[in-house]
């Protein structure tokens, strides 16, 4: 009898419950987008690295550093030309003028100068339309040179899986969006994350 009141007393005192678990997985990548990010990855580090590298000959002249070759050379400018232009599309999405496609691509919208937040209203009177213009087709196609490089540099993929890999640099423009800015999702339809 003693045992089990002491057993009972134990129980009791120990609290022990049952919580309900939920677990969601959230942003989960697919094995594609996993393969494709660390191409892209590896190929902008690979271009950054091509285009710093300096060298000393042992008599103290500056050599110069390989040269790329065409494709290699194409995918440095790309990688130069997004960085140039990031602050510029940073404030175009801000104030609506362009999108992220479910294609990895900008998409213009109307530039739409009234509204724009205080910090972004002297950027947004000034901006010329061919200006804009200009930046837009330049970040978009060095787009296309780096979806397509991904391809050159990794043997498993194929011109067959363009649109795939079109499909995984939409999902990380989008992931990377900030909210208010317009994605489109792989239906087409348009959003404000």
């Amino acid at each position: 009898m003693k045992r089990l009141l002491l057993c009972m007393i134990i129980i009791a005192l120990s609290g022990c419950t049952l919580a309900e678990v939920n677990v969601q997985v959230a942003g989960e990548r697919t094995s594609l987008e996993k393969q494709v990010l660390g191409s892209y990855n590896a190929l902008t580090q690979r271009a950054m690295l091509s285009s710093s590298v300096r060298g000393v000959d042992p008599l103290g002249n500056v050599e110069s550093p390989p040269p790329l070759s065409a494709d290699g050379q194409a995918a440095l400018d790309a990688v130069q030309t997004q960085a140039f232009h990031a602050d510029d599309i940073d404030a175009f999405r801000r104030l609506g003028w362009v999108g992220e496609n479910n294609v990895g691509l900008l998409t213009v919208f109307s530039m739409e100068r009234t509204g724009a937040p205080d910090e972004l209203a002297e950027f947004a009177g000034s901006y010329r339309e061919d200006e804009f213009a200009v930046v837009v087709g330049e970040v978009n196609d060095a787009r296309e040179v780096l979806m397509r490089r991904v391809i050159q540099t990794d043997d498993a993929f194929t011109e067959a899986d363009l649109p795939e890999i079109r499909a995984v640099f939409a999902r990380m423009n989008a992931r990377r969006a900030l909210p208010g800015e317009r994605i489109q999702q792989p239906d087409g339809q348009w959003t404000v994350k």
